[in-house]
């Protein structure tokens, strides 16, 4: 559908828009290192390498690639729908950016400093797992708040 010389049609949620990028590529990222993992193991399914299924004492690489890629899979789809419904209820250009940023921030954390740590358990991940809960539960009440009046609050 072409819109009508000179009418100007507002971008509906740049903030949430521009942050996708960041966001998918660094999904991206994690579900290319599940695919190298799968290829060097031959392991094309199921969660465990041979190796460190003998081993036993360590965290299998391909199963913290995959809980990693799962984990943000589980998480980012909700915040970045919560963050499109406070943008398109007028919330405040900072908050949004500022809570995305974060939100990347954390889920790299989660990942690079976390699961990814010698026994999957770097700081990074009880970080990471936090803050995702805190901007969920911070941007999800951010929205309420944002339509109060619509429910004669």
């Amino acid at each position: 559908m072409s819109t009508p010389v000179g009418i100007t049609v507002p971008k509906m949620l740049p903030i949430t828009g521009t942050w996708t990028l960041p966001l998918t590529a660094y999904l991206y990222l994690l579900s290319v290192r599940v695919s190298l993992l799968r290829i060097d193991s031959k392991k094309y399914v199921g969660n465990k390498t041979s190796e460190a299924e003998a081993a036993g004492n360590k965290p299998d690489p391909l199963e913290v690639a995959i809980r990693s890629h799962a984990n943000f899979v589980e998480n980012v789809p909700m915040a970045l729908l919560a963050a499109a419904i406070v943008e398109l209820n007028g919330g405040n250009r900072k908050i949004l950016n500022g809570g995305l940023a974060a939100l990347l921030l954390f889920r790299i954390l989660h990942v690079e400093f976390g699961m990814r740590g010698a026994h999957a358990d770097g700081p990074g991940r009880l970080i990471g797992h936090a803050g995702t809960a805190g901007f969920l539960g911070g941007m999800s009440a951010y929205a309420v708040y944002l339509v109060k009046g619509y429910w004669g609050f």
